[in-house]
Formats: C-alpha cells, structure tokens, sequence
C-alpha cells in the first residue's frame, strides 16, 4: 500500500465528465481534505452529461483511476461517482408519522423520510437522494435538528432528487468493468456545493452553478437546505461547436482556441488583436481578429445564463439569494464569465473553488475540481465539514449497503 496508509482513512471519488474523467483519492478529516492522488482522462463515451459509449467510458476510467493510483501509491477499489444529465429532477415532497415515545428518535426519523420519499415514480426513474429541507413536530415549524425533541407528531419536508434509471446504471456498469465497486453516486453540483459553498452561504440563500462541458447544473439552496435542482443541457461544449462552424476550425483546435483566447465579454477585446486559426485539412491557418472569436462566444454565454436565471425564477428564491450565485465547472475558467453571468442573472457571482483542502491545495484550487472534491466530502459522510449531502436510499439498485460512512471500514 505504501505511503504508511491507514485502511480506514482514504475515500476515492470519480468525476464523470462529458469532456474529461476525474479520479480523486483523498483523506478527509477534521481538518478537511488532503488529496493524495489525482488522475484525469479525456472523455470520449458521454454526451450531455450521460454515458452513450460504455467501452470508451470504462478506458477513461481505467486511465485516470491508474494515475491516481501510481500518484498516492495506493489501490483503489472502491468509488464515491458523480452523476448529471438532463434527466435528473428534483421534486418536493412531505412525510408524517407519529412520534413513539412522546420524544423524536432516529428511528422516528428515518420513518418520517422514508413515508416523505414513498412518492410515486415511472418504472424507469429512480430515488438518487432525499435532502431533508425541515421538519416540523405538532406545527412548530422549521426544525432543522428533530432528535430528542417532545411532541406526538411529526412531519418532514425534503427535495427528491430523481435520475434515470438506466443512466445511473450504466456508471455502475462502467465502473464494474473497470473494475471499481461504486459506494455511493451522487448529483454532481451537490458535490461542487459541497467543496465550493459555505454553510452561511446556503443559509443565507446561494445558487450554485456547475458550467460543465455538456450539461450547466443548478442547484439553490436557502435555509441551509435544497430548494431547487435542474440540469441543462448546454455547456463549454456549444461555445467549441460554435468556434468550430464560425471560424471552420475544427474542434478540437477551437477549444484550445476558446481555453487561450476566449472571453465572455467582446467589448473587453482590442479590434486589432489577432489569433492563429487552423483550417480543415490540409489548408494553410489564416489569421483573424480575436474580436470575431468573442464576437462567437459572448450570445452563447449569455444564452447559457438567460436559462439558468429563468430556473432560479422557477424555484421561486429569486428574491431570496442574499449571497448570489457561485460558479464551478470548467467553463467557469473563461475570461469574464462573471461579468456576462451578473449581467443576465442580475446577482453577485463569485467563482467556486474547493475549499477546506489542506495537502496539495494547489493541485485541485479550480473551479474545474470542485466536483471531484466534494466526491470525497460525501463519500466521508461530511467528514466535520457539515451534514453528508444524501440520506441515502437504502434500495438503490439495491446495493449501498447502509448509510454512506460505513464503507470507510473496508477501503482497500
């Protein structure tokens, strides 16, 4: 195993991203987390956030899980993954049972969520997690901490998170052939939120926005509780698709064009800088005005943040989000981004990096990693920095056995 590792104590969390495939091995602790290894990988087998190619899937895994394997010198065998796509849903829901002993218990508890989460769902829709958002005993409304209180009856209201079944499935399936046991799969901007958000920040009212490459997540939260989830399917991608057709680039080229010299705002470029341009084939590069590029780039961006807004709207906490709105994801990583993101959602936007990481910091300080840690705060069960995001589902697929800490036993 190397490295002096104790057993109990590393957490491996897999970011399954439609441009690139993350594996994170860290301990989480008191203090917070302290990455060990890290290994990443092109994605080639999803789109929109979903797996559509399994055997291209499982290469990336492969490739990035044995990097992150060769830098902490451990095995890793078991993983916490990340899920998105446009399938997910979030919906409201509320539980009432009556409370035993005149006192509320655990076990009151896990009954009132159990009769909040028993909503009806098509056969092929799924539970991914049940986020408590308040519980009220004998009309005393919002209780965040019920264990131990007096009273005779009581209820909870929590927001379901719901996913495609086949989606979810099929990340088992992958992993399983990369040979990886997943412990637990969790809404990726729940992950981002938890290593880029504060706890003031989701009491106060906070909207987190993960700009991936094929999907734009949405999260909100307010009173230290999810209000609203959503996943969209436009990302990083459509703005490369975008360069591509406008300067007949291919794609590849128009990211590394869009990653250089791209920015949200055009106003902010000089006319008279240029950029080199690849053509197609065998063409020789021709040489335009950065201008045109951002020209390209801007109405995307703006599309991307007209629809975020109106999903805000949607959750009906527009009004409520008195610490604005907190951006992750790769795209996030584009040149006034935040200016073009305050613009069209009228709010203070600040960019998320992973906070509380304490060994090799540097390594993973991006919006781009925000995910991947929060992976491993959720796969320690919070791990001191707060609640576990999920109350898991104990029928999933039926396989996560118990609560989420209790695979930390039997990492390797």
């Amino acid at each position: 195993m190397g490295m002096g590792m104790t057993k109990r104590a590393l957490v491996a969390g897999l970011d399954l991203g439609t441009s690139k495939t993350t594996v994170l091995v860290g301990r989480v602790g008191e203090r917070g987390v302290e990455i060990v290894g890290l290994g990443t990988a092109p994605s080639r087998g999803l789109r929109k956030g979903v797996i559509v190619h399994l055997e291209s899937t499982v290469a990336a895994i492969r490739k990035a899980v044995a990097e992150a394997e060769a830098m902490a010198g451990c095995e890793i065998r078991q993983v916490v993954a990340s899920i998105t796509g446009a399938h997910v849903r979030g919906v409201t829901s509320h539980g009432v049972v009556a409370v035993r002993n005149g006192e509320v218990s655990a076990n009151d508890v896990d009954r009132v969520l159990d009769a909040a989460r028993a909503v009806a769902l098509p056969a092929d829709r799924e539970v991914l997690h049940v986020l408590p958002q308040e519980f009220i005993i004998d009309d005393q409304e919002g209780i965040r901490e019920p264990l131990g209180m007096a009273g005779v009856r009581l209820e909870a209201k929590v927001h379901i998170v719901t996913a495609h079944a086949s989606a979810s499935q099929n990340v088992l399936k992958c992993c399983r052939q990369a040979g990886l046991v997943v412990e637990d799969i969790v809404l990726e901007p729940l992950a981002a939120a938890d290593a880029a958000l504060t706890p003031e920040e989701k009491d106060l009212g906070v909207a987190l926005v993960d700009v991936g490459c094929g999907t734009t997540d949405v999260i909100v939260f307010h009173g230290g509780a999810v209000r609203h989830t959503a996943v969209l399917p436009l990302g990083g991608a459509h703005l490369t698709n975008d360069i591509a057709a406008g300067l007949r680039t291919p794609t590849i080229e128009a990211e590394k064009i869009k990653q250089r010299f791209g920015c949200a705002r055009a106003s902010k470029v000089p006319r008279h800088t240029s950029i080199e341009v690849p053509s197609v084939a065998d063409r020789e590069p021709r040489v335009l005005s950065r201008h045109i590029l951002c020209e390209i780039i801007e109405p995307r961006v703006e599309e991307i943040f007209t629809l975020v807004s109106r999903e805000i709207i949607r959750s009906g906490f527009e009004g409520n989000l008195a610490s604005g709105v907190v951006l992750t994801g790769g795209t996030a990583l584009l040149d006034s981004v935040t200016d073009v993101a305050e613009h069209a959602l009228r709010l203070p936007v600040r960019i998320g990096v992973p906070q509380h990481v304490t060994a090799l910091a540097d390594l993973v300080a991006s919006p781009l990693y925000a995910a991947s840690v929060g992976l491993l705060v959720a796969g320690a069960g919070g791990g001191g920095l707060g609640r576990p995001t999920s109350m898991r589902d104990q029928g999933l697929i039926g396989r996560v056995r118990g609560r989420m800490t209790d695979w930390l036993r039997e990492f390797f």
